[in-house]
């Protein structure tokens, strides 16, 4: 978290997921909006040091950042929107927690057979890099 959107807090967040996959992330595709934070040269770097391929949804295609939205919606209705926080720390604490358990916990209706993201995941690198199918 930061007071700030920008190139550092994108990098931050993209360095944490790149260091918590140990290098399994190459030829993934990191897909964005056009803000300036996600446009940078440092940026561009980064996501290519770390074997990503990037993308850029159109401007003003809501739709193609889908899943982003839907992942903010669904972390404001189930938690931010529901309490007051006394401190930036606190917030901080609960947010993560809740991310924590989104991705371990969060059965997610998105995903063939109704998965956690870490299960599906776990599923496409036992596989071979090929998509979980379920019926």
């Amino acid at each position: 978290m930061s007071n700030r959107i920008d190139t550092r807090l994108v990098q931050a967040a993209l360095d944490m997921a790149g260091r918590d996959r140990a290098g399994r992330g190459a030829g993934t595709i990191f897909h964005s909006d056009h803000g300036s934070q996600y446009l940078s040269e440092a940026l561009r770097s980064a996501v290519t040091g770390w074997g990503l391929a990037q993308s850029v949804g159109r401007v003003g295609s809501s739709a193609d950042n889908a899943v982003a939205e839907a992942f903010f919606s669904s972390l404001k209705r189930e938690l931010v929107n529901r309490r007051r926080y006394p401190d930036r720390a606190t917030a901080r604490r609960s947010i993560f927690e809740w991310l924590a358990r989104y991705n371990t916990t969060r059965r997610h209706t998105s995903l063939p057979g109704c998965l956690t993201p870490d299960q599906y995941e776990a599923h496409y690198h036992h596989s071979a890099g090929t998509p979980a199918l379920f019926t």
